[in-house]
């Protein structure tokens, strides 16, 4: 284990809240919300797995 990867870590954290979100959101049958917090979840899931992959093929991963 070489250490915490803090970028990884916030947008870990973002992901998640992303999820809290969407589940408020259907809660209060938001639909618009649900909406937004799931383009903000593909996004942040989409860029922390292409900073990997570019991490990953430069071996710093």
């Amino acid at each position: 284990m070489t250490g915490i990867k803090w970028n990884f870590l916030c947008l870990a954290i973002l992901a998640a809240f992303s999820i809290v979100g969407m589940g408020i959101s259907l809660g209060v049958q938001s639909m618009l919300g649900m909406l937004i917090c799931l383009i903000i979840l593909v996004s942040v899931m989409g860029y922390g797995f292409k900073m990997k992959k570019k991490l990953r093929e430069a071996g710093r991963l």
